[in-house]
């Protein structure tokens, strides 16, 4: 159980997919101009990351090693990550349009969102359980919502301050990530 834990925090402080990893920044520089839309982002991006992770997870552990298959894993895993979020965008347009209108063009970059790529590629580096894989997948999840969120808000409050107008956008987006960055190797060495 502690080992879990140790995992979860890792993922979601210490080795966060985009401050510590520099993986998914398209959608989080894309999304994290409005807190509502950022939310659904991790919310959406937490859940294919946890089904992907499962179906990885299990498809690696009872295939791919007893058949001596390894070596298709990235294939595999592509087809299944794709298939994935099909799935997901058809749920969503059919339950929230608004949701799905908001996401625009992210909601199918998450098929190509590396952070998805390289959690079922750690799991299977790291020769993860099924639940360990969950764990992980669901803390870097986690991780990615609470960046994203804190980015959004801190994008919403600068949008309504006096910036330079050679800083308005994306240049001060980009400072504020690296601020944040900063503010989480603080937490390198908690675990």
């Amino acid at each position: 159980m502690n080992n879990l834990f140790t995992i979860f925090i890792g993922m979601v402080l210490i080795n966060n997919m985009i401050l510590a990893k520099f993986l998914g920044l398209c959608s989080f520089f894309g999304v994290s101009k409005k807190l509502s839309d950022a939310f659904s982002m991790g919310i959406a991006v937490t859940l294919v990351l946890l089904i992907a992770s499962i179906s990885t997870s299990l498809i690696f552990n009872y295939i791919l090693v007893p058949y001596e298959l390894v070596y298709m894993n990235i294939v595999i895993y592509i087809l299944v990550i794709a298939s994935l979020v099909q799935i997901v965008e058809v749920i969503i347009k059919r339950t929230n349009i608004a949701l799905y209108n908001a996401m625009g063009i992210y909601l199918p970059l998450i098929t190509t969102n590396c952070i998805v790529m390289a959690i079922t590629l750690l799991n299977s580096s790291e020769n993860y359980s099924v639940l360990e894989s969950v764990v992980n997948a669901l803390g870097a999840g986690v991780g990615y919502t609470l960046v994203i969120i804190i980015m959004s808000g801190i994008r919403e409050k600068l949008d309504l301050a006096d910036t330079p107008k050679s800083m308005r956008g994306l240049p001060v987006a980009f400072l504020t990530a690296a601020l944040l960055a900063l503010a989480f190797v603080g937490f390198n060495g908690m675990v």
